[in-house]
């Protein structure tokens, strides 16, 4: 499905591969350095070409850990992430050479990442997407549920008609969170602590209704399965419920 015109200035490009993501790989070297990843699917999951995955978002860590699960599973998806990213280097280049996608949020750019999230899909790409747009705003390290969701997700499952992949993941907080201090702390310990992480997939589903009724249904199903990784991992907040 092609996607509307943009000017040269706010074009991303997308680099379609089929070649091993680096960045899939040394997530999946690094992550069991950094704890204990175990993953779970709903029976008859299918992660077919050209599905949105949706995760939810928790810590820094956590983009990793879901990318490691995924790579387990035979998945390297295209990540849309904080266009910020895009300025550390090394990590902007390989981004930018592997065909990720950069989020300007607030920002008349901000248009350009659904343009070019519907043209991976066009080709097959899986898509990452984080649907809250941002960290929760906490210092500890316990799992909550999943914030509200923007429209994006919505926006980009009914232009494209691309089914969305629901995933929970859990235990990312207890790498990094917090403050800046802790956060550093908790990556330079992680080796020695190596705490549980897991992802759960669920199966896939269609987004029907209007945008806020899909938006809803997105978060719902995303909530499920966070609550399917952190009752694995004992958390309290999946218990509770």
């Amino acid at each position: 499905m092609p996607g509307r015109r943009l000017p040269s200035t706010m074009k991303i490009d997308i680099v379609e591969t089929r070649s091993p993501l680096m960045l899939s790989r040394i997530a999946d070297t690094l992550v069991p350095v950094v704890g204990r990843l175990s993953v779970t699917t709903d029976p008859g999951t299918e992660l077919a070409p050209g599905s949105i995955i949706a995760a939810n978002h928790t810590s820094l860590a956590d983009p990793a850990v879901v990318v490691a699960a995924l790579h387990r599973l035979g998945v390297e998806p295209v990540i849309m992430a904080a266009a910020g990213l895009w300025r550390v280097p090394l990590l902007g280049r390989a981004l930018a050479r592997e065909g990720h996608i950069p989020v300007f949020r607030g920002d008349r750019r901000a248009a350009a990442a659904l343009d070019a999230a519907a043209q991976a899909l066009e080709q097959g790409r899986l898509v990452l997407i984080y649907a809250e747009g941002g960290l929760p705003r906490r210092e500890d390290a316990a799992e909550a549920a999943p914030g509200a969701f923007r429209s994006g997700l919505a926006r980009l499952a009914e232009r494209t008609g691309a089914p969305v992949v629901p995933v929970g993941q859990a235990g990312a907080r207890r790498v990094t969170s917090g403050s800046t201090a802790k956060q550093l702390a908790g990556l330079v310990t992680a080796p020695l602590r190596r705490p549980d992480l897991h992802v759960h997939v669920s199966a896939p589903l269609e987004l029907t209704g209007g945008p806020a009724v899909q938006t809803a249904l997105a978060r719902a199903a995303v909530t499920t399965a966070w609550r399917t990784a952190a009752s694995h991992l004992g958390e309290p907040a999946a218990l509770a419920v």
